[in-house]
């Protein structure tokens, strides 16, 4: 007698929960602002440690010098007068030529003007650079200091003679971190039931720094 065969119906899984619709929100502002992000936290993180140990990095200056002496047709624009000030820009005409001659941009910065000669500062991330001409013979001399990639970076992470950009770039960052620090706490709340460490390890991340700063730092 051949055994009968029972067929047995399978039984449906039930759906995977969906997530909330403010928790899917939370997750793509996380991701976004991670990616923003990313590259910027890299920098501040590994600069962090080159300025902290900054003196146990050694670098030598590179210090470079460019001469030349000003047209006589541009003579006229380092032409003592009484009147006038103390700090002005250089005159476009003789900004163009030390860009073209000396290779340094002068334009649109105050420069100190006597009477015996014009000095400009030029500080620069990484670096300093100043120039001088001498109003009666018209000899210019620049003077450039590299100090290296690794001061350059650092320079970067305080915003040390970076300019405009670099200020925007740094707040709209600091935007961005923000953002996903918020989002991630956020996130970490939603969770913290299932994993009980959480808010140990919050806690924990926030006293250290804190009893550093109270007790050792003086």
């Amino acid at each position: 007698m051949t055994p009968r065969t029972t067929r047995t119906t399978p039984v449906a899984s039930p759906p995977p929960a969906r997530r909330p619709g403010w928790l899917k929100t939370l997750h793509q502002w996380h991701w976004i602002s991670s990616a923003v992000c990313l590259m910027g936290m890299l920098l501040f993180a590994i600069t962090g440690i080159t300025l902290n140990h900054a003196a146990d990095i050694g670098s030598k200056p590179e210090v470079s010098r460019r001469q030349a002496v000003v047209p006589d047709t541009l003579r006229p624009a380092l032409a003592a007068s009484a009147d006038e000030p103390r700090l002005a820009p250089l005159p476009h005409s003789l900004t163009d030529w030390i860009a073209a001659t000396l290779a340094i941009e002068a334009a649109e910065k105050d420069a100190e003007w006597s009477p015996e000669e014009v000095y400009l500062a030029l500080p620069r991330p990484g670096g300093d650079a100043w120039l001088r001409i001498d109003r009666e013979s018209g000899e210019a001399e620049v003077e450039i200091t590299d100090r290296g990639w690794i001061s350059y970076l650092n320079d970067l992470h305080k915003g040390r003679h970076t300019g405009g950009a670099w200020r925007w770039f740094i707040d709209i960052f600091s935007v961005a971190c923000l953002i996903f620090s918020a989002t991630g706490l956020l996130i970490l709340q939603h969770h913290a039931g299932n994993r009980p460490g959480t808010w140990p390890l919050v806690g924990l991340g926030a006293l250290v720094p804190l009893l550093l700063a109270l007790l050792l730092i003086h």
